[in-house]
């Protein structure tokens, strides 16, 4: 399957849900949900509320207030259709349909947040027996310092040397 036929057929799929829930719960199937939804899962990776308000008016041409971002993040959330995650002081939502589980490496120094695949750790969490609880998906975050800012620190430890031998 192409990816672009994949991309189409999550989006259909997640369409369906949203339907669902809006007709069981009498709620209006309004322009901005599926277009905050198309948009979402047209993302690549995590995004903040304003990447994804400027990706609706740019792209889609079809701006949104911040609290219609907001309120419908909170609804596809509660429909676990998109997770929120707090990355050091900032908050990046994704996509997250058929239980993309992964892990992320989080420098805590520049705080740049990379996607880790770790087939193990999905192994081992799916063979874990929960008592009373069934698993939907995980996200693993590790911390540590990324090579680029290892590498400023380490210079500027040995700038710091070499001044004071002066």
């Amino acid at each position: 399957m192409k990816t672009s036929e994949k991309r189409d057929s999550v989006y259909s799929a997640v369409e369906r849900i949203l339907d669902s829930y809006l007709e069981i719960n009498n709620h209006r199937k309004t322009p901005e949900r599926y277009a905050i939804l198309r948009a979402v899962y047209g993302m690549t990776g995590h995004f903040t509320l304003d990447e994804l308000g400027e990706k609706l008016a740019a792209v889609y041409k079809f701006p949104v207030s911040r609290a219609t971002l907001y309120n419908t993040m909170n609804l596809f959330m509660e429909l676990r259709l998109v997770i929120r995650h707090r990355f050091q002081g900032t908050t990046k939502y994704e996509a997250c349909y058929a239980g993309d589980s992964h892990c992320h490496q989080i420098c805590t120094v520049c705080g740049k947040v990379t996607e880790v695949k770790a087939p193990e750790i999905a192994e081992a969490i799916d063979a874990m027996h929960l008592k009373r609880f069934r698993k939907d998906g995980f996200s693993l975050y590790i911390y540590g310092i990324c090579s680029t800012c290892q590498g400023a620190i380490t210079r500027k430890i040995k700038k710091t040397k070499d001044k004071d031998k002066t």
